[in-house]
């Protein structure tokens, strides 16, 4: 099994990967479609105008989250890791106001969002709770083109026929790789017969599709955008979009811990206190639509960025390398949680996105401290298993509250977990692969009330001021 680095960390906009970044894709791959030979159409037909409803947690949470507008932007060619997130607003009136949408290398196709986007919270979608459908009709109204799109987590997208694929059988990997890992226990017996660490080991399965200084160019680009996103949380403040009228709180905070750090006043929980500012501002950042990076969503974009950004302010030693160890190494946990469970909190709750993120994150700071194979899986396992059980349950569809603190105290869990795990020699009683395996059965007894509907937990039980 391989899923590379790149998939797990995807630069993009914010609110959220499933529902903002998977329709605006979703959108983008009908319109390949529409050109592409390879659907049957009547001699002589064109798609003159396109329609597009939103099933069940995207038709649920679809506003908060900016399904509908992502949907809209993405049908005009705009694609989510090089939109300008400050321009988004004046391509959406324009469509609003002609009707119209006009991608690069196509005609100009009819599509007013009032009418021709539907959220449709009736009629759910069999493949996944994150379902796109997309229509193509001709001048007469005729229906030519019909295609399902499910939005699986951290900004994947599937047809209905490739999930259907994906589930009957485990896909043949197009790419072979010299360590195909599949599960942890694969994962440590090839880091054993082979004396490398899991940095190492992700780093060789990525270098047969590219060269070092390429996979080295990428990995700096991720983590130079989780930092930009940092940087811009920590010096922006004001209220965020959508109607809660939740302040940013970052900015602040950041202040008055930069004023404690400089008057040397004594704060034992200095390092938590950081950890929680730099997840904050990431996510923040991703309310209000910015420029992210998924890891591996975006509702949980803010756990890895701090964890990174604490090992910088409180190691001596960290280097660029290291952080490059660090994305290797989560996103090779992040891989095998992806493969074996989920990370879409519409399927498995929260414990899919902060608690994968947090064991992710747990795994790349262990790793960059020192840790074996075996205390960095160890350090994932700790993490992700006090993550349990968690449900996605925000208030009024918006990735606000809880998602922004939850995000601080996954960042803070994953660095107890990894200084937890490297007080160890790996040995332990729960092993990661079997508490992937509890997140997923877990994920699936899970109500749909719990799953990023906004219709149990918080979101219902807070009056929306």
């Amino acid at each position: 099994m391989f899923l590379s680095v790149f998939d797990v960390f995807k630069i993009g906009i914010g609110p959220s990967s499933s529902h903002t970044m998977g329709p605006m894709t979703a959108a983008n791959m009908f319109l390949d479609l529409i050109l592409s030979p390879d659907w049957p159409r009547p001699s002589g037909a064109k798609v003159a105008a396109i329609k597009a409803s939103l099933h069940g947690s995207l038709a649920y949470t679809g506003i908060g989250h900016g399904s509908d507008r992502a949907v809209i932007l993405g049908l005009t060619g705009a694609t989510a890791d090089t939109i300008d997130p400050d321009k988004m607003d004046e391509i959406v009136k324009e469509v609003e106001r002609s009707g119209t949408v006009t991608p690069p290398g196509h005609p100009t196709y009819h599509f007013q969002p009032r009418e021709d986007l539907v959220l449709d919270k009736k009629t759910p979608l069999p493949g996944h709770a994150n379902g796109i459908l997309f229509q193509a009709f001709d001048s007469a109204g005729r229906l030519l083109l019909r295609q399902v799109y499910y939005s699986i987590g951290g900004g994947f997208v599937v047809t209905d026929l490739e999930l259907e694929k994906m589930r009957n059988a485990k896909k043949a990997e197009s790419l072979r790789v010299p360590y195909p890992f599949a599960t942890a226990k694969q994962m440590l017996d090839m880091a054993a017969r082979s004396g490398l660490t899991i940095a190492q080991m992700k780093r060789a399965n990525e270098e047969v599709s590219m060269s070092r200084e390429q996979l080295d160019a990428r990995l700096d680009r991720i983590w130079e955008a989780m930092k930009n996103c940092i940087d811009r949380g920590l010096a922006v403040d004001g209220i965020m979009p959508g109607g809660l009228k939740v302040r940013r709180r970052a900015r602040q905070i950041h202040d008055k811990l930069q004023a404690e750090w400089r008057s040397n006043k004594v704060n034992p929980l200095l390092a938590n206190d950081w950890l929680s500012v730099y997840a904050m501002a990431v996510n923040e950042e991703n309310a209000g639509g910015g420029r992210i990076v998924t890891a591996p969503t975006n509702g949980a974009a803010g756990v890895i960025p701090a964890t990174i950004r604490y090992y910088q302010h409180f190691h001596e030693d960290w280097d660029q390398e290291g952080i490059r160890d660090y994305l290797l190494t989560a996103a090779a946990v992040g891989g095998i949680i992806k493969h074996n469970a989920s990370i879409s909190g519409a399927e498995v709750g929260c414990q899919g996105e902060v608690g994968s993120a947090a064991a992710m994150a747990a795994a790349g700071l262990a790793a960059v401290m020192g840790a074996t194979p075996e205390q960095v899986e160890n350090a994932a396992e700790i993490a992700l298993e006090h993550h349990l059980g968690m449900t996605c349950d925000p208030i009024a569809g918006l990735v606000q509250v809880p998602c922004i603190e939850r995000n601080a105290l996954g960042a803070v869990k994953a660095v107890t977990a990894a200084s937890l795990a490297l007080k160890g020699d790996g040995q332990h009683f729960v092993p990661l692969d079997a508490c992937i395996e509890t997140m997923r059965q877990t994920g699936h007894d899970m109500s749909e009330k719990y799953k990023e509907t906004s219709t149990g937990g918080l979101a219902v039980n807070v009056v929306e001021c």
